[in-house]
């Protein structure tokens, strides 16, 4: 993980980022080049006792709105598809699934979510946000689909360019 502290200035990032103060801050999991947050790494349980699965939480607008294009075309279920298909794909959906339980358990295991990753793994497509999110935070060739996504998004946003249009 290339998780940095949140600072004062990414808080208030955050809150441009998603119109809302962020909840459950761990820290910066990924980065825009120009140091703005991409990914915030969230907490397993929010503030006020909610279990949240999703860690590794997409909050970069252009990525999130290039994310979203991918689902409205159905790129979910193409990914769907193939993960039954090959083996090898499915194999490392499942390790990419192992990995981000044993990053969360290490914040504390929440009972309510025990087992539980995110984005569908280890079986199912349900969220490329939150496979995209995983892939920038663990890097290259941790979560294969996440790493798809990011190449089929490559020409409307991409993590070594800086789309950033928030002031604070």
């Amino acid at each position: 993980m290339n998780d940095t502290p949140a600072t004062a200035r990414d808080v208030a990032v955050l809150a441009a980022q998603l119109g809302r103060e962020p909840r459950g801050i761990v820290a910066i999991a990924a980065r825009c080049v120009c140091g703005n947050p991409t990914v915030v790494h969230t907490a397993p349980r929010l503030p006020d006792g909610t279990p949240f699965p999703t860690q590794y939480y997409l909050t970069h607008p252009d990525a999130v709105a290039a994310v979203s294009t991918l689902e409205a075309n159905g790129v979910m279920k193409t990914m769907q598809e193939s993960l039954r298909e090959d083996e090898d794909l499915a194999a490392a959906y499942r390790a990419a699934h192992e990995r981000y339980l044993g990053e969360r358990y290490a914040l504390g295991d929440v009972p309510e979510i025990h087992g539980i990753s995110a984005g569908g793994m280890p079986d199912r497509v349900k969220c490329l946000h939150v496979l995209v999110g995983h892939a920038l935070a663990a890097g290259p060739g941790v979560n294969p689909l996440g790493d798809r996504a990011l190449a089929l998004i490559a020409d409307s946003w991409r993590p070594d360019r800086c789309t950033c249009a928030v002031e604070v």
